[in-house]
C-alpha cells in the first residue's frame, strides 16, 4: 500500500508567519504633547496656581481744581488648587509563558521583552485617554443593553466616543448616570470581554440593574462623585455651576473658558472665526497666544467638505494625476491636530503655555529595593510560577489660565463616524 500523507503529518514542519501583527492602536498624542510641558515637581500636599483674577485702581473724572480725588483699589488674586491622582498599569505573566518563548528557535515573540518594551506605550494610550474626561472617570455612556448567557453588551452611542476609551480586557464599574452610586450595590468591577469599535460595542459580565444612560467608569474608583485625572473637558470649560481647582464657576466668571455652541450643527466656516475673537475679546489683541486646534479627524474631513464645496478644477493641456482631496493642515490659521481618540463632536483651541502636569512621581517601574519585577505567592504561601511588574505614575494635569480657552462643541458628526 503507498504511503498516505496521513502517516507522515507528525514529519512536517509547521510554519509561522514571522511578524506579528497588531490589531490594534497605542496612540498617545496629546499625552505626548503634554508630557513635552515644563512639569511642577509636587508633594502631596494641594500645588497653589495664583491667579490675577481683576484689574485693580479706580479709573474716572475728576476736578483738578481742589475736588476730591477719592482713594484706589488694588488688583484682586487668588489661587487655584490641585493635588495628584495615582494611576497604574499591572502586568503579569507565568513563567511557562516566558520560557516556551524565551529562544527563537520556540517562538516568534519573545513574551518577557515583548511586555516589557509594549506596556509603557500600552499605559501612555491608557492615560491619553483618561485626559479626555472630565476628571470623573468616565469612559463612555451607555445608550442600550442587551444580555445573553450571562454577559451584558453596551452599546455607547450617545457621546463623541463610543467604545474609544477603552480596552479590551479592561476592568471597569457600572455607575448610576449622576456618578451618585455604583448601579451593582458593592460596587463589582468586570473585564471587558469584548470590545467593537466600529459598532461602538462593549461586553461584561451581567450586572444587575444596567440600563441606558448608566456610564462606564475606570477601575479603582469608588463612592459619590469619584475624582480621577483631571483631563481636557474639565478645564475646557464654560459651565457656570460647580468648581475648577476649588473655585467657585457661579461667582468667578473670570475662570470659565469660551465657548462656540454649534447646537448639533455641521462644523461651518463662522464657528472657528468666532472662537478667535471670543479669545480676544477676553484677553486683548496683544496676548501672543499660540493656538493649535485639536480634533478628531472626522471634523477635519467636515472641513474638507467645505472646501470641496467651493472648489474648481483647472486644467492644463498636459495629461495630470486627479486629486480631489486638499492637505488640511490649519483651520482659521491655526495649526490643526489630529487624535482618534478626541471627542467626535469638539474642536478644542489649545494654547500649550497655559497647560502643565503637577507631578509628584514620574511615569515608570514600581520598584522596591531596587526590584521591578516581583513574584507572586500561591495559596500555600510559598513561590508561584508567575511574575508582576508595574507601571505606576502620581500627576494631574492643570490649566494655568482658563480665559486663554475656547472650544466648538455639539458638532454635527459626519456620516459613518
Amino acid at each position: 500500500m503507498a504511503l498516505a500523507e496521513t502517516q507522515v503529518v507528525a514529519n512536517e514542519l509547521e510554519r509561522v508567519e514571522p511578524t506579528v501583527p497588531t490589531l490594534f492602536d497605542r496612540d498617545s498624542v496629546f499625552y505626548a504633547n503634554i508630557e513635552k510641558r515644563p512639569v511642577e515637581k509636587v508633594s502631596n500636599r494641594d500645588m497653589r496656581i495664583p491667579l490675577e483674577l481683576r484689574p485693580g485702581g479706580l479709573f474716572g473724572h475728576y476736578d483738578p481744581a481742589g475736588g476730591d480725588m477719592g482713594r484706589g483699589e488694588g488688583p484682586s488674586f487668588d489661587k487655584a488648587l490641585i493635588n495628584t491622582v495615582h494611576l497604574k498599569h499591572a502586568v503579569e505573566w507565568h513563567k511557562k509563558a516566558e520560557w516556551a518563548t524565551d529562544d527563537a528557535r520556540k517562538a516568534v515573540v519573545n513574551t518577557f521583552r515583548h511586555l516589557l518594551a509594549k506596556s509603557m506605550s500600552e499605559f501612555r494610550r491608557h492615560v491619553d485617554s483618561l485626559m479626555m474626561t472630565a476628571g470623573n472617570g468616565v469612559l463612555g455612556t451607555i445608550s442600550a443593553v442587551s444580555n445573553a448567557g450571562g454577559f451584558d453588551t453596551y452599546t455607547l452611542n450617545t457621546d463623541g466616543f463610543g467604545a474609544r476609551l477603552m480596552r479590551h480586557g479592561q476592568k471597569v464599574n457600572i455607575y448610576a448616570a449622576n456618578l451618585s452610586a455604583p448601579v451593582h450595590s458593592t460596587g463589582v468591577e468586570t473585564p471587558i470581554t469584548y470590545l467593537d469599535l466600529e459598532n461602538k460595542q462593549i461586553k461584561v459580565a451581567t450586572v444587575t440593574g444596567a440600563a441606558p444612560g448608566q456610564v462606564v467608569l475606570l477601575s479603582g474608583l469608588s463612592g459619590a462623585s469619584p475624582t480621577s485625572l483631571l483631563g481636557v473637558p474639565y478645564h475646557m470649560n464654560n459651565a457656570s455651576t460647580g468648581t475648577w481647582l476649588g473655585l467657585d464657576r457661579a461667582t468667578i466668571p473670570e475662570i470659565r473658558c469660551s465657548r462656540v455652541n454649534a447646537n448639533s450643527s455641521p462644523l461651518s466656516l463662522p464657528f472657528p472665526r468666532l472662537a478667535v475673537n471670543k479669545i480676544g475679546d477676553r484677553v486683548g489683541i496683544e496676548n501672543g497666544m499660540k493656538f493649535q486646534a485639536w480634533m478628531h479627524p472626522c471634523q477635519q474631513q467636515a472641513y474638507e467638505d467645505l472646501g470641496q464645496q467651493v472648489s474648481i478644477i483647472n486644467k492644463t493641456a498636459k495629461q495630470e494625476g486627479l486629486d480631489l482631496y486638499f492637505d488640511v493642515q490649519q483651520l482659521a490659521g491655526i495649526p490643526i491636530r489630529k487624535s482618534y481618540s478626541w471627542d467626535k463632536r469638539r474642536i478644542d483651541l489649545i494654547v500649550n503655555e497655559a497647560w502643565g502636569r503637577a507631578e509628584m512621581h514620574p511615569a515608570g517601574f514600581y520598584t522596591e529595593g531596587g526590584r521591578k519585577i516581583f513574584e507572586l505567592r500561591g495559596l500555600s504561601g510559598g513561590v508561584a510560577a508567575a511574575s508582576i511588574f508595574y507601571i505606576v505614575c502620581s500627576f494631574n494635569l492643570f490649566m494655568k489660565n482658563p480665559t486663554q480657552g475656547v472650544y466648538i462643541d455639539n458638532l454635527a458628526v459626519p456620516s459613518g463616524y
